[in-house]
């Protein structure tokens, strides 16, 4: 399939569904893809638009050019949830691989998706390099690309702006890979979050690898819900650089968007074997690092080596100098190597 430069395409939701083995299904996309702008011109199963452009069930696909996804999510965003049941709350994500294997998505430019931009489903060995995303900072749920239950995921050499996360990972993913990308605005990057509502839900073995975050509300974080179970481990975040974000180094297994959260419940995700190598750059606010971590778990086999994190003292709320970045850490096990500012008083020294 091409879609040929220069052109522009009005395009409704289409779902591209197998099952489909091959070894060179291609979608070359060199002009721009365009989603109707107005919501209630989008033409949905049931009303409910819950995705743009799906690839479902596809072994062997590469979607790949130099053109655009253009959402066109500004009014999804403005929507008035008490006169637009049926579509605040089901807004579309821009693109979905869904139970696929060996995708390769390449070079391609994502822009203003009503939801998330893509969203790798339960499919395995899927790799996307060379992806820019952007969406303004303050759009809601625009994460740049989500994971869930995806394995063999390998996410390189990327930019994404976007008003959520830049990449998200949620429960079942594993062997995930994400390599030097740039993000910013947006959330940082997130594991989870996980447990919602007492649900078991798992991460393991997961690298993220030179990334640069400037001016995202955190860096790297793990979220988990109380009263959850299952596990985030094996997780690794290395050769990271901060530009003036509010939340560098974030562990949160008390994690509550809402304004009434409950009291503390005797379950948790446990969190264990997270490694955070070569981190460096500056936060917003004084608290630079901040472990927060269940009484009933608690978070194990924390690994901290050279951190390197100043307050940036024209862009603090505060005011402070460059030399006071302050650590919140409780419940956690660990330990510390090389040079560590700001210091971590729950970790030992290696």
């Amino acid at each position: 399939m091409y879609v040929p430069n220069r052109r522009k395409y009005l395009l409704q939701p289409i779902t591209f569904s197998g099952a489909c083995r091959s070894k060179d299904i291609s979608v070359q996309i060199e002009g721009e893809l365009v989603a109707p702008a107005n919501p209630h011109e989008w033409i949905c199963k049931n009303k409910k638009c819950k995705q743009w452009i799906t690839f479902d069930k596809i072994n062997g696909l590469v979607i790949h050019g130099y053109g655009t996804l253009n959402g066109q999510g500004t009014n999804w965003w403005n929507l008035d949830c008490k006169h637009n049941k049926q579509q605040c709350g089901k807004k579309a994500t821009g693109l979905i691989i869904s139970h696929s294997e060996n995708v390769h998505i390449k070079n391609l430019n994502f822009k203003d998706s009503p939801q998330m931009h893509i969203a790798f489903e339960r499919s395995n060995w899927v790799y996307a390099s060379n992806i820019t995303i952007n969406a303004p900072w303050d759009s809601p749920n625009t994460d740049g690309i989500h994971l869930q239950h995806a394995t063999n995921i390998h996410i390189h050499d990327s930019i994404i702006k976007t008003g959520d996360d830049c990449i998200s990972i949620s429960d079942g993913s594993s062997h995930v890979d994400i390599n030097n990308i740039k993000c910013g605005p947006g959330h940082g990057i997130s594991i989870g979050s996980l447990g919602i509502r007492g649900k078991e839900e798992k991460v393991e073995y997961v690298h993220v690898n030179n990334v640069t975050f400037e001016g995202t509300q955190n860096g790297v974080r793990i979220k988990t819900w109380q009263g959850g179970r299952g596990f985030a481990r094996h997780i690794t975040f290395e050769h990271i650089t901060l530009k003036n974000s509010l939340n560098p180094i974030i562990i949160d297994q008390y994690y509550c968007p809402h304004k009434k959260c409950g009291d503390h419940k005797s379950s948790a995700v446990e969190v264990s074997d997270i490694k955070y190598k070569d981190i460096k750059g500056t936060s917003i606010e004084k608290e630079a690092v901040r472990l927060a971590c269940s009484e009933a778990v608690g978070c194990k086999d924390i690994l901290m080596e050279d951190i390197d994190i100043s307050v940036d003292s024209h862009e603090s709320r505060h005011g402070v100098s460059t030399e006071n970045a302050v650590s919140y850490c409780s419940n956690v096990h660990g330990r510390f190597s090389g040079n560590m500012f700001p210091s971590v008083s729950c970790l030992q020294k290696n």
